[in-house]
């Protein structure tokens, strides 16, 4: 089903409060990735590091991979690769049918998500438990994640404690953070014991080691990972990075971009499986190679998956997470769902204010902000616009395409917001005004001020 970004997000800012504190919370965690950026003199030289390292990586991507894979296997990796998301789940339920797997905990993984995991396996009679604090709360009410670091920013500690009351038996009306968690952690201590099996995605596979590295603020993922006899990672194909030298470049970018802190509080390296246990790697494609091979695309897919264009655009941080067709929001997922599926999600190069903010905080420098420009030129030309909007672009492309037009209707729009600004609230225009202030009018355009500066034309009178 194709929703657009409009609709959906007009749910959200019906809820004013909400929406502003959606807002607020989310732009915090922007002033604290900004003040630990600041602390690392040589920041701006990491990110062009990483991009670096990115690109030149994509640009010799099956080498690297079956370097990873040759490595990974002589330390007794198991090696599955998937072309797609159901081909990823058949692996997963295999792996798990064939050793009478029931239960099974899981660390936070927006690859899973992406292939739809969970109720694959839950048709299928395995319980899946989702071990991160926000996955578990979004798990719990039966909501996907609306952020890809903080699954559960969108809802407020009261409405978690209402969730815990009816699902995990906490007192009524208890919404104390730190009792919370503490509840949680009892819950999610029970499942890890009764574990069969354990998974998680892949933050960084070395294909120089073979070994692959997952970031954590919780440590659920070690939890799951060295109680259960069976560990299974998914892992995109552009994860994989060419050194180990290369992976301090990233995780002095990821936590600081992301949380604003210094470093994640665990960094584990998996590199064999443990004693009398399996371990198993999932390397998935799912559209990557797709993506890969067009250079306007490729770029996209160099994201760590830090976060930080969500907590900076103005339009996620006012729509929340749920009013995008993608199952990431916020400008990267306004980049990945449309570069996927461009008829699907053509709404969503739109939710952007097209400001740069996001670009400016990428630690690897996709250029978002140019390929939500690109993209929404892509649908334009395939006309999945609507029909009023691509009229009004054709007027407007008509007019600034003659001078002498232009400056009339310049002209005309600020005797009207002088004499009769209601005006410019009746027609097309109306709905976009709906929620915006109109400007003061100038008493002349930047033209005519151009025109009277360098050619000595007298002031224009209001």
């Amino acid at each position: 089903m194709i929703h657009h970004h409009p609709e959906k997000a007009k749910l959200f800012v019906l809820d004013d409060e909400r929406a502003h504190w959606h807002d607020k919370a989310l732009w915090f965690m922007r002033v604290k990735r900004d003040r630990a950026a600041a602390t690392v003199p040589e920041w701006e030289q990491l990110r062009t590091a990483a991009e670096g390292i990115k690109l030149h990586t994509l640009s010799r991507l099956a080498d690297y991979l079956e370097e990873f894979e040759r490595k990974a296997t002589a330390n007794g990796i198991q090696v599955h690769w998937a072309r797609d998301g159901e081909e990823h789940n058949r692996i997963v339920h295999g792996i798990l049918e064939k050793r009478g797997v029931k239960k099974m905990v899981k660390s936070k993984s927006m690859l899973t998500e992406e292939c739809h995991l969970n109720p694959y396996l839950e048709a299928r009679g395995i319980e899946v438990v989702d071990t991160d604090l926000g996955e578990r709360i979004v798990q719990l009410a039966g909501e996907p994640p609306s952020h890809i670091v903080m699954p559960a920013i969108h809802r407020k500690k009261e409405e978690i404690g209402e969730l815990f009351h009816e699902k995990l038996g906490t007192p009524k009306g208890l919404s104390d953070p730190t009792l919370l968690t503490e509840r949680a952690r009892e819950h999610l201590r029970e499942k890890f014991l009764q574990a069969e099996a354990g998974l998680t995605g892949v933050n960084f596979g070395i294909a120089e080691t073979g070994g692959f590295v997952v970031v954590t603020n919780e440590g659920n993922a070690d939890m799951g990972t060295t109680l259960p006899p069976v560990h299974i990672a998914s892992m995109g194909i552009e994860k994989v990075i060419p050194r180990l030298a290369d992976l301090g470049v990233f995780l002095r970018l990821l936590a600081r971009s992301a949380t604003g802190q210094p470093v994640s509080s665990y960094t584990t390296h998996f590199h064999a499986p443990l004693p009398g246990g399996e371990l198993h790697l999932v390397i998935v494609d799912n559209g990557r190679t797709e993506m890969l091979s067009e250079a306007h695309r490729r770029k996209a897919l160099c994201c760590i998956r830090c976060g930080a264009c969500l907590n900076t655009c103005p339009v996620y941080r006012r729509s929340g997470g749920y009013s995008y067709s993608y199952l990431i929001p916020g400008p990267i997922g306004s980049v990945l769902g449309p570069h996927r599926d461009l008829a699907g999600h053509a709404s969503l190069p739109f939710a952007s204010s097209l400001c740069g903010s996001c670009t400016d905080v990428c630690p690897v420098k996709v250029d978002l902000h140019h390929q939500l420009l690109a993209l929404r030129q892509e649908a334009g030309e395939e006309k999945l616009l609507p029909f009023g909007k691509r009229m009004g672009m054709k007027l407007a492309s008509f007019v600034m395409a003659r001078p002498a037009l232009f400056r009339a209707g310049g002209k005309v729009a600020r005797w009207v917001l002088r004499v009769a600004p209601g005006l410019a609230r009746v027609g097309p225009g109306a709905v976009w005004l709906r929620g915006r202030e109109l400007p003061e009018p100038p008493a002349e355009s930047f033209a005519d001020l151009y025109d009277r500066e360098m050619n000595g034309k007298p002031e224009v009178k209001p």
